[in-house]
């Protein structure tokens, strides 16, 4: 009875002790943890000294990202004399302590200074920046209230069972048993959610900073992936998606912009330097039909037919080297208000009467779809793209005579845009590499110039709007995007 009476004291004495050793754990732990918390944001806050000097709004955002990623409750910047420069805290009904004295003096060595405030369950540190002038880091961690009261209690009940084995009352050191368990089971089951908690924290950081690290590389097609986490990750991951969309738009406009330049640049040499000659051609072709045609046409009736074969050929160049002028020299548009339903309608009219066989269907709404644009350059974007959908149609109707070409414009609206959408049942892009559809001398026809998109792609870039070519069953579908206008 005796053996088994020891044996039960000493593992009643062992949970009591680890309970106690727990306690004291957690306590070191985020005592520790302070300090490597400080070496890290100083060594962080002194990269970004530069920052702070020129612009004070994103060094204290900056400040803010620090405090959150590290968890703490507070963090500041102080002078020697202990004044705030700057600071970020998380309750700003707690009152401020300053550090002591002395801690701003053993600083000066270049290592962190820690202390605690049992009274507050505050732990602090204090470190010099060596970036800055007359500034020093200041951190503050407050320990849970939860935990510490659980620590409180653990201890009294240490000392609650050393009482107990005093006394050798069985019933009360059962009772201390069963309460040091309980203490235990609550402080671990607050050390597993700080645990968790932490990893929610960190993981959606991780996710940001491997998205910038490929952005900084130049890949901007690099997205946050979404996770579970809390609302204000959710609402900065999506901002940063958004973020690198708007960088995405803007790179692609810049290289359309100087391709549509460096293309501006060669047509406009390449119609120098052809033009030039075909006037002299023209004229020794004019010369030469009057000297030896004049009186002998009946035997020199071959030497006209290749006379007017040049002369044929050199108006189709002479055509095809008007087309990369007028691309070399379109204008900056003029933007007034318009409204697009009219645009649209001109472009239809003036096509329609010409092509009795196929079928146009314009689905407007009864809004007024008014942009900032300029209304001819617009229409001529509109008469290519119809144009192109026709020719598309063309095609099919050499295969079946009898099949029945249809054209179906709409237009849809939300509150900052309005939508045009152009849709044929013709042969469509599958077999057209979508890549290069836009670049200028690029096309699929027998006797095009490959301008016609070109125009289209600049006239649209101009006007700071989106164009997309899909293929879509039995068809084509293009997509204009346009900024709504308000007065």
């Amino acid at each position: 009875m005796w053996e088994y009476k020891k044996y039960f004291d000493k593992q009643i004495k062992n949970i009591i002790n680890n309970s106690a050793e727990v306690a004291k754990n957690y306590v070191d732990q985020t005592v520790n943890s302070v300090e490597s918390d400080i070496l890290l944001i100083a060594l962080d806050v002194n990269n970004q000294a530069n920052l702070y000097y020129n612009n004070l709004d994103r060094f204290g955002n900056f400040l803010a990202t620090q405090r959150l990623i590290r968890r703490l409750d507070e963090i500041y910047l102080l002078d020697s004399s202990g004044t705030i420069i700057m600071s970020n805290i998380v309750d700003t009904n707690l009152e401020y302590i300053s550090p002591p004295e002395e801690a701003f003096q053993m600083s000066l060595e270049g290592k962190p200074v820690r202390f605690t405030d049992p009274r507050t369950n505050r732990t602090s540190a204090l470190v010099k920046l060596n970036n800055f002038i007359d500034t020093y880091l200041y951190i503050v961690k407050y320990m849970d209230p939860k935990l510490i009261n659980y620590l409180q209690q653990t201890r009294e009940a240490v000392s609650f069972y050393y009482v107990v084995q005093d006394r050798k009352t069985g019933i009360k050191i059962t009772f201390a048993i069963i309460y040091v368990l309980i203490v235990s089971l609550l402080l671990f089951l607050s050390v597993t959610i700080s645990i968790n908690f932490a990893s929610r924290l960190t993981r959606p950081i991780i996710n940001l900073i491997g998205a910038s690290e490929k952005i900084s590389s130049g890949d901007l097609n690099a997205k946050v992936p979404k996770i579970d986490t809390d609302r204000e990750f959710e609402k900065l991951n999506k901002n940063f998606n958004l973020m690198i969309d708007k960088l995405k738009k803007q790179q692609d406009k810049l290289l359309l912009t100087e391709r549509h330049q460096a293309w501006e640049n060669v047509a406009r040499k390449l119609a120098h330097e052809i033009k030039n000659p075909l006037t002299p051609i023209q004229l020794s072709i004019e010369l030469i039909r009057e000297k030896y045609l004049k009186n002998n046409k009946d035997e020199n009736n071959n030497l006209s037919n290749y006379l007017n074969t040049i002369s044929k050929q050199i108006k189709d160049i002479d055509h095809l080297v008007n087309e990369f002028s007028d691309f070399a020299r379109m204008p900056k548009p003029i933007l007034k208000k318009i409204n697009i339903n009219k645009t649209i309608n001109r472009a239809i009219n003036l096509l329609i009467l010409s092509e009795p066989n196929i079928r146009f269907k314009f689905k407007e709404n009864e809004t007024k779809n008014n942009i900032k644009g300029d209304e001819e350059q617009l229409n001529r974007v509109f008469i290519n793209l119809l144009k192109n959908s026709i020719d598309s149609i063309h095609q099919k109707l050499k295969n079946n005579v009898d099949f029945k070409g249809k054209i179906n414009i709409e237009i849809k609206v939300d509150n900052d845009y309005i939508y045009i959408i152009i849709e044929d049942n013709g042969v469509g892009f599958d077999k057209v590499d979508k890549s290069k559809m836009l670049t200028p001398y690029f096309t699929t026809k027998q006797n095009g110039t490959g301008l016609g998109l070109a125009v289209v792609s600049k006239i649209i870039s101009d006007h700071n709007s989106t164009i997309l070519f899909e293929s879509i069953k039995n068809g084509a579908r293009v997509e204009i995007t346009l900024p709504k206008y308000y007065e």
